[in-house]
């Protein structure tokens, strides 16, 4: 894929999206693009991470570390983000990353990342308001599974 290609993927991917063409253009042509074999490890569970993936091609099981009692595994593909949170902050892998077939990603490393923000301060504050509005969300939707239980236990 050519970097316009890769900028006009990039694009669909909810949380880069936001980003705006020239800040994508900086993370296209400083990002990796990394082939991986199908039964190939992308990432351990309980790794430090320092960068995230998109899926440009494949697939990938993801199976959470069994220490955290963390959900079952999953499946996730084409247009995906793997590691969101490490763009942004160090954090430890949650799950083991492990292509289902042949696939393709974009490493893009936490260092390029925060650059970038910093040379595209009108990005980083859609960043922000674009996870200031979804943080708005994951608080409404936990009083909603909350009061939900509540009144599946009679306590409403």
């Amino acid at each position: 894929m050519s970097i316009d290609d890769d900028i006009t993927f990039m694009e669909r991917i909810p949380l880069l999206g936001l980003l705006g063409r020239a800040a994508l253009r900086v993370l296209a042509i400083g990002s990796e693009t990394r082939q991986i074999s199908a039964g190939d490890v992308l990432f351990v569970a309980g790794e430090p991470a320092d960068a995230g993936y998109v899926v440009q091609e494949g697939s990938f099981s993801l199976l959470p570390d069994s220490a955290t009692g963390a959900a079952q595994e999953i499946t996730v593909g084409r247009g995906m983000l793997l590691g969101e949170l490490a763009l942004m902050t160090e954090t430890i892998r949650p799950a083991t990353a492990t292509a289902l077939e042949a696939a393709i990603v974009i490493r893009i490393s936490r260092t390029l990342f925060l650059k970038m923000l910093d040379g595209y301060p009108d990005a980083a504050r859609r960043l922000r308001d674009g996870l200031m509005v979804r943080s708005e969300q994951s608080a409404r939707d936990i009083q909603g599974v909350r009061a939900a239980l509540a009144k599946a236990d009679g306590k409403s």
